[in-house]
């Protein structure tokens, strides 16, 4: 067993493993993709790489399923828990950084006439998504995936209004 620096990624293996009971590596990456994926993404490699650390640490225990193709079924070990418990009790503010390209090609002299509609319609897009899922399903979720949702539709509704501003801006700039 070796004492591996957890990451953040470590820790969305760990959860949501906790969350199924028992995943394969597949599992994993599966739930990982319809649950966090919108703001926590995770590449399908490093989902398995960290299955296999996370094993070699202890923190999980493998069973193979000798019906079929003889996957691999993950749990937690009692280390496991206590290393995603004593995270989720961590206050630990870490800043964000928000990886939104088209602010990046802002920066770096990308035309506002010409991101501003394609970003304005892809967050309003994504933000009807998400009230929708609210709308639908937002009662069935547990107080913490329900406070998740509601920071992307926050999060949606701050930049569709940031990229109204940016229009608006352009619309001013050219008035001139």
């Amino acid at each position: 067993m070796s004492d591996p620096r957890l990451t953040t990624s470590s820790y969305l293996v760990l959860g949501i493993i906790d969350k199924l009971g028992e995943a394969s590596p597949y599992d994993v990456k599966v739930e990982a993709a319809r649950t966090v994926a919108p703001f926590w993404s995770v590449p399908h490699a490093q989902v398995y790489a960290q299955c296999d650390r996370l094993l070699d640490a202890g923190l999980l225990s493998q069973v193979r399923q000798e019906s079929g193709r003889n996957r691999r079924v993950l749990t937690l070990t009692d280390a496991g828990r206590t290393a995603l418990r004593r995270w989720l009790d961590d206050p630990e503010f870490v800043p964000v950084e928000a990886r939104e390209r088209g602010i990046l090609k802002l920066w770096f002299g990308g035309r506002p006439e010409l991101l501003a509609p394609t970003q304005l319609h892809e967050h309003a897009r994504t933000l009807g998504e998400y009230e929708e899922l609210a709308d639908g399903v937002g009662g069935l979720l547990t107080p913490g995936q329900r406070e998740a949702l509601e920071f992307g539709i926050r999060y949606e509704r701050m930049m569709v209004d940031f990229w109204q501003w940016v229009e608006r801006r352009g619309e001013r700039a050219t008035d001139r």
